[in-house]
């Protein structure tokens, strides 16, 4: 793009400091400039976040999930061909829980504990806020079921509000939640 900007300015350059200069040639110009501009200015689409642990990885608002996610070992199956559909809280979900819940969940002795927790936020297959449905109950890849609760129009799932919904990756998508989800016992 900078080389036919580059090659548009030179011609321009050239053609304004030949003698002769007519009315017609400087409207040339004016278009052939007005089309280097056009070009210049229209850029792709961003691109799709090849997973939904990019996803995570690329919110200031997910350090923690992330933090979770390597601790428990998730990165590389997350990172797979899926489909999944993942529960994703917040920083500030974390900080809801208990005081020493997760430094102790980050701890190397509770990696299953924690592996099953964000298992439970984590849906086989790709899964978008108009599939859910009132009182739904959604397998998790841990086994366990989610329950959905739709209520003017707010999305539950299992208690937490999501905030964002359909955040689209290419193995599958993301929810933002505002709690952490905990497996009943």
């Amino acid at each position: 793009m900078k080389l036919v900007a580059v090659a548009a300015f030179s011609a321009i350059v050239f053609i304004s400091c030949g003698s002769g200069e007519t009315k017609e040639t400087s409207t040339d110009t004016t278009a052939a400039t007005t089309e280097t501009t056009v070009a210049a200015d229209t850029t792709a689409a961003p691109a799709t976040p090849a997973t939904v642990v990019d996803i995570a990885v690329s919110s200031a608002d997910h350090s923690t999930l992330v933090a979770a996610v390597k601790a428990a070992g998730l990165v590389e199956t997350l990172s797979g061909a899926g489909p999944f559909t993942v529960f994703a809280p917040t920083n500030a979900a974390f900080d809801k829980l208990p005081k020493g819940t997760l430094e102790s969940l980050l701890t190397p002795e509770k990696k299953a504990d924690l592996t099953d927790i964000l298992t439970y936020h984590v849906v086989a297959g790709n899964v978008k806020a108009a599939d859910l449905k009132d009182g739904q109950m959604v397998k998790t890849v841990n086994g366990k079921e989610l329950k959905v609760t739709i209520k003017d129009g707010k999305v539950m799932i299992d208690g937490a509000l999501v905030t964002a919904a359909d955040l689209s990756a290419g193995n599958g998508v993301v929810h933002v939640i505002d709690a952490v989800v905990l497996p009943k016992k």
